[in-house]
């Protein structure tokens, strides 16, 4: 397992969440960020979601 880390912003770049999590692969992560964004609800704000090595695996703006 691989720890991943989403944050999400607000409109003015105000940090609104940061969360890290553990998947097996960055299509794990993907789907795992996504969910996290649906059930708080920021799934239209701007975030993203970086592996461990720094690569975006998710992100919308």
């Amino acid at each position: 397992m691989e720890a991943y880390i989403l944050t999400v912003f607000a409109p003015d770049g105000t940090q609104l969440l940061e969360e890290t999590f553990e998947a097996q692969d960055d299509q794990d992560a993907k789907k795992i960020g996504q969910n996290l964004l649906e059930d708080n609800g920021y799934s239209e704000n701007t975030h993203r979601c970086v592996s461990p090595d720094g690569r975006m695996v998710l992100f919308h703006r």
